[in-house]
C-alpha cells in the first residue's frame, strides 16, 4: 500500500473518531487513560471505541449492497436507530430478492 493512498475505512472516518484514534494510540490502547484525558468514564470510551469498532467493519465489508453499507452507517452514526435500521435492511432484502 502506498502512502499516497488513504485506505477507504480511514477516510469514511470524520476528524473525531480520527482524533480519537490518535489518543487512543498515544496512550498506549489503555481505555483508562483515554477515558481520564476526555474526563469521562471507563464505559463511555468503550462504547466509544465500540462504535468505531463498527464504523470500520461496515466501511470495510464488499459483500455489502452500497444502500445497506448506508442504512449501516447511518445507525452506527446515530442518525438511525439500529431497530429502523434493521427493518429497512429487511425489507430491502425481500424486495432484492422477490420474497
Amino acid at each position: 500500500m502506498s502512502i499516497d493512498v488513504i485506505p477507504d475505512w480511514l477516510a469514511s472516518l470524520d476528524d473525531e473518531d480520527i482524533s480519537f484514534i490518535k489518543r487512543f494510540i498515544l496512550s498506549s490502547g489503555s481505555l483508562k487513560e483515554v477515558a481520564s484525558s476526555y474526563g469521562v468514564t471507563y464505559p463511555t470510551v468503550r462504547l466509544r471505541l465500540d462504535r468505531l469498532i463498527q464504523k470500520i467493519q461496515v466501511a470495510e465489508d464488499t459483500s455489502n449492497d452500497p444502500y445497506v453499507s448506508l442504512i449501516k452507517r447511518l445507525a452506527i452514526n446515530e442518525k438511525l436507530d439500529f431497530d429502523t435500521a434493521k427493518i429497512l435492511i429487511n425489507e430491502y432484502k425481500k424486495i432484492r430478492t422477490g420474497v
